[in-house]
């Protein structure tokens, strides 16, 4: 087994096949799943029949005019517990998640983040036999001033 890459408790990520170039992620070991805010999500079918979501993603905290629409396969609708016990049947995509120079492809859940301060969360099972995380340390693998080179 390679060695484990360390993440901090918060990192900056790239989505690029959603047009996200900046987004800042809580690595929640806590979270099975990884999840993505989106808003005005909307699913529908293509032609021929596969289905879609389209969505609205506000990357920046606190940064209400800065909106990316998205749209992709949906892999899957699951029933997610949020951390308060609430259960939310949510869409799930895959996309690939960049972070400092690792490339992978993660599984995501979208929901309305809009009262949580990070449009991200990182789950574990994104991380798995990628990378650890020091609870004491932010950005050991992305840079913290990411968001204003975007």
């Amino acid at each position: 087994m390679d060695k484990l890459k360390i993440l901090g408790w918060r990192e900056w990520f790239s989505l690029p096949e959603l047009g996200i170039t900046s987004i800042k992620a809580k690595i929640d070991t806590g979270a099975r799943t990884s999840c993505l805010h989106a808003f005005e999500v909307e699913g529908f079918e293509k032609p021929d029949g596969s289905p879609y979501v389209r969505f609205k993603v506000h990357p920046i905290q606190d940064n209400l005019d800065a909106v990316i629409e998205c749209e992709c396969p949906v892999v899957d609708q699951r029933t997610v517990s949020d951390s308060g016990g609430h259960k939310e049947l949510r869409y799930v995509i895959q996309t690939t998640a960049v972070c400092g120079d690792e490339q992978w492809p993660i599984e995501m859940t979208l929901t309305n983040r809009d009262t949580m301060r990070f449009r991200m969360l990182l789950g574990r099972t994104a991380m798995e036999g990628r990378f650890a995380v020091d609870p004491e340390s932010s950005y050991l693998q992305s840079n913290p001033d990411q968001e204003t080179e975007s």
